[in-house]
């Protein structure tokens, strides 16, 4: 029986990390990877309208709360996992990058975005939304580009 439950239990994990790809996107749309390409990257009303409800900024500001708590309980705010840095770089991110189909990956403080904004500006303020988030070393953008959306009719 133990053996049964080991088997069953083995499984499990190993099913469950073969399931998570390790990078946090801003839209279903967004690359899989930092080094992927972006689906249909001139249309973005349907990532921005996602990002702009009500109930996603909630969740999102609320992703970030809850993490900084849990960080304050376990000791040093800097010194952050890099699935917590992904989770927190993505809420920030798709919060006020609504049209953003960004991917993130991080690695030892150090983030790694790759993706698509619709502007300038937006590509302008990557970076320095990115490093608001505590623990975050450094951020690389290499594959970030500024893609025009179609104009909606």
């Amino acid at each position: 029986m133990n053996k049964i439950t080991l088997f069953l239990l083995s499984g499990v994990l190993i099913f469950g990390a073969a399931a998570c790809d390790g990078t946090a996107k801003t839209s279903s749309d967004a690359p899989r990877t930092v080094d992927g390409e972006v689906e249909n990257p001139r249309n973005v009303e349907e990532t921005r309208e996602d990002a702009a409800s009500e109930i996603r900024q909630n969740q999102l500001n609320s992703d970030i709360r809850a993490r900084e708590q849990r960080n304050d309980l376990i000791g040093d705010q800097t010194d952050r996992a890099d699935s917590d840095l992904e989770s927190e770089v993505r809420s920030k991110l798709e919060a006020n990058i609504p049209r953003g189909k960004l991917t993130i990956d991080a690695e030892d403080g150090v983030v790694t975005i790759a993706g698509t904004v619709p502007d300038q500006r937006e590509y302008k303020t990557v970076e320095p939304l990115a490093k608001e988030i505590l623990g975050v070393k450094e951020v690389k953008m290499d594959n970030v580009r500024v893609v025009k959306p179609i104009k909606s009719e």
